[in-house]
């Protein structure tokens, strides 16, 4: 790894939310990221209590984050079902939580039950990460969901859930200038190489979430 870069694994969350893998795929997943000391392992909330049994929280060295997504990946379910799944993956064992907004509201731009979703979500303790698909909100849109956000409790901003357009550097120097400070960013959706990571990072992210974390680690050891 050169001098001059940094050491990408610890901002890595290891992203497995492919619907059409199973408990193997999982276990696989979770093992690459104990391997390569990623910051992080996120998975569907129905993968929460096998991902646990891979990732003990006694023993040695940091055990990487276990993160479960809710509402994922469009929000648009009602409250209490979003609510019931993040108790269930708080329950099962997620250290974080990485949440799908109600965008149907942002849409109509009704600021109240969009915080008040989140901030029940927020309470129960964990860290929240807001997914914001910034590549499909118009500005004023995207200034007002930052934040709601903040307000609500969110640690972090979080770019998209790789179902929108991919995340670029514009985008993480965007939401930076919104949070001010008050929330880190973790940038999210088609991080394809290790330029593109670097970039990010530079750029403010402190999180990459991103299937390719094996690839990425490998690339900078390279």
């Amino acid at each position: 790894m050169s001098a001059d870069r940094p050491d990408l694994a610890p901002l890595i969350d290891h992203a497995l939310l492919d619907p059409h893998q199973g408990k193997g795929a999982i276990r696989q997943c979770c093992e690459e990221a104990r391997h390569f000391g990623f910051a992080g392992v996120c998975v569907a909330s129905r993968w929460v209590a096998t991902a646990r049994e891979q990732l003990p929280r006694e023993g040695k060295g940091r055990t990487p984050q276990l993160i479960a997504v809710v509402g994922f990946p469009f929000g648009a379910v009602p409250s209490a079902v979003k609510q019931a799944e993040a108790e269930a993956a708080a329950a099962a064992g997620a250290d974080e939580l990485d949440v799908v907004p109600d965008f149907g509201a942002l849409a109509d731009r009704a600021s109240t039950p969009i915080h008040d979703e989140l901030a029940a979500i927020c309470e129960l303790g964990l860290p929240v990460k807001v997914i914001l698909e910034v590549g499909r909100l118009d500005p004023e849109a995207l200034a007002l969901l930052v934040e709601i956000s903040i307000d609500a409790g969110a640690r972090f901003l979080k770019t998209g859930s790789g179902f929108g357009p991919p995340v670029t550097v514009e985008q993480v120097r965007q939401l930076k200038e919104l949070a001010r400070g008050r929330a880190a960013i973790k940038a999210s959706g088609g991080i394809a190489n290790l330029d593109q990571a670097l970039a990010l990072v530079e750029a403010g992210a402190t999180r990459l979430g991103t299937s390719r974390g094996v690839a990425l680690a490998q690339a900078l050891r390279g």
